[in-house]
């Protein structure tokens, strides 16, 4: 199968869709690699990273396109991208359609086969997801505490303290991934830590693999205003899969917040869990409205390029083999767990929430597998 590996063009966005060892790995089942010239430098590869072990370099994004029938990317295609996408494309990539009815109608347009990163399940979990989560997560913590220095205009408060002087107290939304990984960094900082959830089952794992300076809380509207008043940092990271994150936080709570408070929304991808969130880039990362300060950055993971391209190739390689070595019809008959990945085919959506969320009419996925 030929595949193309384009460079991400959204702003700030550092990572690739393939690293070198992927490629090769690739390169050595007998599949064909094209990739966008200048592709993997900010994430640390360089051009004859990929030459040496059999990649074509090419100068134009569109001749990627043009040649290839499996599109290997890490974020959603922007407008200037939707003409080069055909029918006979299979892009394979984070989407996150719930969040954009404009992509979606493109995608649908395009007649192209669009498996998406974030709905790839396997026994519960979204593999595809994971790495970066953990990523996001743990950037989470480090941004928040940046953003509460005074020169930022944030409250102006240490997350760890010193002997002495009390922590800061931070607040996280949603106890899977995302908001475990950010506990464990401001825990180990020093923060006093409560973190929400709704599924007491999670619940009792995080109380017992969690150190004292954490405490879960069951996640319910009367919890979240009475600990949005005394947190210095709260961060968000909710998660439904395929859908638009539900708005935790509302406008009128930041009124009853400390001057000063950080809001880190992770699930901004997803239309974000604080109403009072709207997207922003790594070059202007925070607002702030009402004295608080919102960090809700759509591609976090995108700053640590190195780790997060490797981290990502990791999770994805074994699926993209699979879909290189068999097509993705076949592939996604042998693996349930990919088959969940399919969003949209050939102009139909097969994902449920995507069709939900626009109010588009719903097709199931098998009805193309066969």
């Amino acid at each position: 199968m030929i595949i193309g590996v384009p460079k991400e063009i959204k702003q700030d966005e550092s990572r690739v869709g393939l690293t070198p060892a992927g490629a090769s790995t690739l390169i050595s089942l007998g599949h064909k690699i094209n990739i966008e010239k200048g592709a993997g430098f900010l994430s640390g590869f360089n051009d004859s990273d990929y030459s040496s072990i059999g990649c074509d370099i090419l100068d134009d994004k569109k001749a990627v396109y043009l040649n290839a029938e499996l599109i290997i990317k890490v974020k959603e295609p922007l407008e200037q991208e939707y003409e080069l996408i055909k029918p006979n494309h299979l892009i394979f990539t984070f989407f996150h359609f719930a969040s954009s009815e404009k992509l979606t109608k493109a995608m649908i347009k395009s007649g192209a086969v669009c498996l998406a990163y974030e709905t790839v399940e396997k026994n519960g979990k979204l593999p595809l997801l994971i790495p970066m989560s953990e990523v996001a997560g743990r950037m989470a913590t480090q941004e928040g505490a940046k953003f509460l220095e005074k020169p930022h205009d944030g409250f102006g408060i240490l997350l760890g303290g010193v002997p002495g002087v009390a922590p800061a107290n931070v607040m996280i939304l949603g106890g899977g991934i995302s908001g475990t990984e950010a506990a464990k960094m401001a825990s180990g900082l020093g923060a006093n830590v409560t973190i929400f959830d709704n599924d007491l089952d999670r619940l009792r794992e995080l109380d017992n693999i969690m150190p004292a300076n954490v405490t879960p809380i069951f996640s319910n509207k009367l919890n979240i205003e009475k600990e949005v008043k005394r947190s210095h940092l709260i961060i968000g990271s909710v998660l439904i899969p395929g859908s638009k994150a539900p708005k935790l936080i509302t406008e009128s709570m930041l009124s009853e917040m400390i001057p000063g408070t950080v809001l880190v929304d992770i699930a901004i991808d997803q239309g974000g869990c604080f109403e009072s969130s709207k997207p922003t880039t790594h070059k202007d990362p925070v607002f702030i409205k009402n004295g608080i300060i919102h960090y809700a950055v759509t591609n976090m993971p995108g700053a640590v390029p190195n780790t997060s391209t490797t981290a990502l190739t990791n999770a994805t390689l074994s699926y993209a083999i699979q879909l290189a070595n068999n097509g993705w019809k076949k592939a996604c008959k042998k693996d349930n767990s990919l088959a969940k990945g399919l969003n949209i085919i050939n102009g139909n959506v097969v994902y449920k929430e995507v069709a939900y969320a626009f109010d588009l009419e719903y097709k199931k996925a098998e009805t193309f597998l066969n």
